[in-house]
């Protein structure tokens, strides 16, 4: 499947929410907001409440459902994975309603889009448990994965690129905001909510030079090798194999050096690759998110995965068994990003999609405080 793909900001509309209807900002500065993200392996959701330039997370829930198991066979979401999803979206409902959520954005991506019985689900999950989801576009995966990472930006950084590595795709969007001032540039990205092409406002428009979305994310990625069977030659072609579907996104053919560039990795792959390099036995969001770290770091950690083998890291407490997988997959996939761009260091974000959808929402609503992030 060919990766979906706009050169420049024109080839997009812009985009609103239109979920709820407004009400007075007044009215909702106390409201909860909640982000739910089905994707190919995980169902995940974050009910939080404004709080300054950003938000405090109420509840939570994270449940790997593997909804695209044998899809990529199939073309088709299984009895089973879809069993495995209600059950999970029931406990989110009686999250949400126990909370009594008001407003909330529920999304589903990679999976639904391709199974030919993707729409049909959507329609048995809102018989099941009462939740509406929708199936966003490439487009907008990439877009919401672009603002979740806004307060990661570095008032420095002129060019970025920014990567979320999902169960069934890979979005990377290449943003230039050097005709920014540096104070704004985390601000303007976080405008993007409206869309990849923004309107005018007193604060000069981060520009979308390119962005593509590639059919390969750790399970997809996975599941085209899954015939090898030999650990290290699996992962040296998971890595050939995902770079080889880059070559037509404009800032991998370029030949310069980017002034200022940084990128910024968010996905499962990216914060336990982290974790591994901090040793950490227990996860920790305050040590991860933000952090960066070099392409030897990178490197050190992936060569201890394959000597480890598949076994040691199904025992490994930083990568853990519901991982364990699909690491190799996703490292494939990181490493090829770190050998194609200019840089030798990568921010991490512990932060995507259900981020992405609540400050999308805070931001449409004006109950963020601006210049805080």
């Amino acid at each position: 499947m060919a990766p979906k793909r706009s050169k420049g900001a024109g080839a997009l509309e812009q985009r609103k929410s239109t979920v709820l209807s407004p009400a007075p900002v007044s009215s909702r500065s106390n409201d909860l907001y909640a982000a739910l993200d089905l994707g190919t392996n995980s169902c995940r959701m974050l009910i939080a409440q404004p709080k300054g330039g950003g938000f405090h997370v109420v509840d939570s829930f994270s449940k790997s459902v593997q909804l695209g198991a044998g899809l990529e066979k199939t073309g088709r979401l299984s009895r089973g994975s879809m069993s495995r999803t209600i059950q999970a979206l029931r406990i989110c409902q009686q999250k949400l309603r126990r909370n009594k959520v008001k407003r909330m954005r529920l999304v589903a991506t990679e999976a639904c889009r391709r199974a030919t019985n993707g729409a049909e689900f959507m329609r048995r999950v809102t018989r099941e448990t009462g939740l509406r989801l929708e199936i966003i576009t490439p487009e907008h995966e990439a877009q919401l994965a672009v603002i979740s990472c806004a307060p990661l930006v570095s008032p420095k950084t002129e060019n970025l690129l920014v990567v979320d590595i999902g169960g069934g795709s890979t979005e990377l969007v290449w943003i230039d905001i050097s005709g920014v001032p540096p104070r704004d540039r985390a601000q303007s990205i976080m405008r993007l909510h409206n869309g990849f092409v923004q309107a005018v406002t007193d604060i000069p428009a981060a520009r979308v030079v390119d962005w593509i979305s590639v059919p390969l994310g750790v399970a997809t990625l996975r599941d085209q090798f899954s015939d090898v069977e030999d650990d290290a030659a699996r992962f040296a072609l998971m890595s050939w194999f995902f770079e080889e579907n880059l070559t037509d996104f404009t800032p991998y053919q370029s030949t310069q050096p980017q002034e200022r560039f940084q990128i910024v990795g968010t996905s499962g792959t990216v914060t336990t690759v982290a974790a591994s390099h901090l040793g950490l036995r227990r996860y920790d969001r305050t040590k991860v998110d933000g952090m960066s770290m070099t392409t030897l770091q990178i490197d050190k950690v992936i060569h201890k995965y394959l000597s480890m083998g598949p076994e040691g890291r199904r025992t490994d407490p930083c990568i853990g068994q519901d991982r364990s997988a699909l690491i190799m997959s996703g490292a494939a996939i990181l490493q090829a990003l770190m050998r194609c761009w200019p840089t030798d260091r990568l921010s991490v974000a512990d932060r995507g999609l259900r981020e992405g959808l609540l400050y999308a929402q805070m931001s449409a609503d004006g109950v963020l405080e601006e210049g805080t992030f």
